[in-house]
């Protein structure tokens, strides 16, 4: 499909578009989906939701593969078919004010939904996420059950996992979405490993540290304010 397609449609909408082709190209390089699986989203303006179309692989989504929606399901840009979990897309956009929503089938992290109801707090990195993921209960995809299951285990959390099927996080643009999900995938690895010697337990985080983790991550990336006592921040 050819760019120049993308003329028909706002600057900020084609921005958009080629940044969630781009995003889901990412999860796909990353290993975090398989196939078709997995979804994004975007909002544009305040009722315009970009998604990734129904059953086409990520590396041949193009201009031609357009779809938005506005936050009541309405179809309002292109004629592809919407992914199938666009219920649970809107239902994260509608209840969180997020700008971005990535779903994928990451393989540790939904190996540990079928664990656990939660995932221990193995490192201080599950503070940037709001505390403890939780999982989601198991219900079929592209249900308004699913959905509703979802933003339950989303409540003050920035990520989730789903019983038996995969990763949902939301962030103010892509990249933060996008980095949300990696982070959760590697935590998960990172308990998976940590757990499997026989005979040991992985030591875990505190509510405190958590706490005090939160606080730090805070102003993670911005210069410390007069009288600010969150410390160095993180590495990297």
């Amino acid at each position: 499909m050819r760019d120049t397609e993308l003329t028909s449609v706002p600057d900020e909408t084609a921005r958009a578009w080629r940044w969630l082709v781009a995003t889901a190209r990412r999860t796909a390089e990353d290993g975090l989906v398989v196939g078709t699986s997995g979804n994004v989203s975007v909002r544009v303006g305040e009722d315009l939701v970009l998604v990734t179309p129904s059953g086409v692989p990520y590396d041949r989504l193009g201009p031609g593969h357009l779809v938005g929606v506005g936050l009541d399901g309405r179809r309002r840009l292109g004629t592809a078919e919407p992914t199938s979990e666009l219920p649970l897309h809107l239902a994260v956009h509608r209840a969180t004010g997020a700008r971005a929503v990535v779903h994928t089938h990451a393989v540790h992290a939904t190996a540990v939904s079928t664990l656990v109801d939660e995932l221990p707090p193995v490192h201080y990195m599950t503070a940037a996420l709001g505390g403890p993921v939780r999982v989601a209960p198991y219900a079929a995809y592209g249900t308004p059950e699913l959905a509703g299951a979802t933003l339950a285990a989303l409540r003050d959390r920035t990520a989730c996992l789903l019983r038996n099927h995969g990763t949902v996080a939301y962030g103010d643009d892509l990249d933060q979405a996008l980095d949300r999900t990696a982070q959760l995938e590697w935590m998960c690895r990172l308990w998976l490993l940590a757990s499997s010697l026989p005979g040991r337990s992985p030591t875990l985080l505190t509510p405190a540290q958590l706490d005090e983790a939160a606080r730090r991550l805070r102003h993670y990336g911005r210069p410390a304010a007069a009288g600010d006592d969150a410390g160095p921040t993180p590495e990297g």
